[in-house]
């Protein structure tokens, strides 16, 4: 069962509506031009890695023995396989379900790293079960925008995003952290300029996509529907004790890779059946 890491911040996740994004972000949209989308509004691009066409989630991604006899240390495929199956989804918060999306250019780089193998310095770095918040990295923790696609990522909390896996209209989506540009669907200045993950969403910018598209990111609707808003955040790999896989943002918020419908356990007629204490 999924650990609730922060709690105060998980509820604020399950708390998230329009509505209150609208409250938020109505000042920065004043003015704002929407971009024209396009007409397919499709929630996940085509990946490089063969997307799979079944409706369930392959036990290599989400059993910790299956995903080590697959995978190794070769993380950055793993990622991939994550992205390229429709049905992946990671269970943030005890029961949130949301579905993972990278970007072209996050994944032309992964595709790189995975054909390069596992020796290769880029490849993701997957913490262990010590590491259970992003400050308790060996190698510290700074208070800023900075990622670099191995140990630590950019990334959006989305909202209402059309054909989201797990069927809740939510997903995380990672890109490239380089310079402002080098990922279409990168941070956008002003996200980097106003990070501040560490804190508690409420005190945090949400954007939808008018904003989105005005600072830059110009498929933002096109990509994720025209009710899809989001929040921009850090994130960090790590397992836990039983060796499974966690995606974990800056302020502690963190889903485990999880089946969107886990297989349902029969403990025999009896235990269906509400007389079962009386014998019959």
């Amino acid at each position: 069962w999924p650990r609730r890491t922060s709690q105060s911040n998980c509820e604020t996740m399950q708390a998230v509506t329009a509505p209150s994004l609208a409250s938020r972000a109505a000042g920065a949209r004043a003015g704002a031009s929407r971009a024209t989308r396009a007409s397919s509004t499709r929630t996940r691009a085509s990946s490089a890695s063969t997307p799979s066409t079944t409706s369930e989630m392959p036990s290599h991604l989400y059993d910790p023995a299956a995903r080590a006899a697959t995978y190794g240390g070769n993380h950055a495929r793993y990622l991939l396989d994550l992205d390229a199956n429709a049905s992946t989804t990671f269970n943030f918060c005890g029961g949130m379900m949301f579905g993972v999306s990278l970007s072209p250019r996050l994944r032309e780089h992964l595709e790189e790293v995975a054909a390069a193998g596992e020796a290769d310095p880029r490849q993701p770095v997957v913490y262990g079960k010590e590491v259970r918040r992003m400050s308790m990295r060996p190698e510290g923790h700074d208070l800023d925008a900075r990622a670099d696609n191995a140990r630590l990522f950019h990334g959006r909390e989305v909202r209402q995003a059309e054909n989201a896996a797990g069927g809740g209209g939510m997903l995380i989506h990672l890109s490239f952290a380089g310079e402002p540009g080098d990922d279409a669907e990168g941070w956008t200045r002003e996200e980097i300029n106003e990070y501040s993950g560490w804190l508690s969403d409420r005190q945090r910018r949400w954007r939808d996509g008018a904003l989105l598209e005005s600072e830059g990111f110009e498929t933002f609707g096109a990509r994720f529907g025209a009710k899809a808003f989001t929040l921009h955040h850090k994130f960090y790999l790590h397992v836990d004790a039983g060796n499974n896989f966690w995606l974990s943002a800056e302020d502690g918020c963190e889903g485990v890779a999880t089946p969107p419908a886990p297989p349902p356990r029969d403990f025999g007629a009896g235990a269906r059946s509400p007389f079962a204490i009386f014998g019959k």
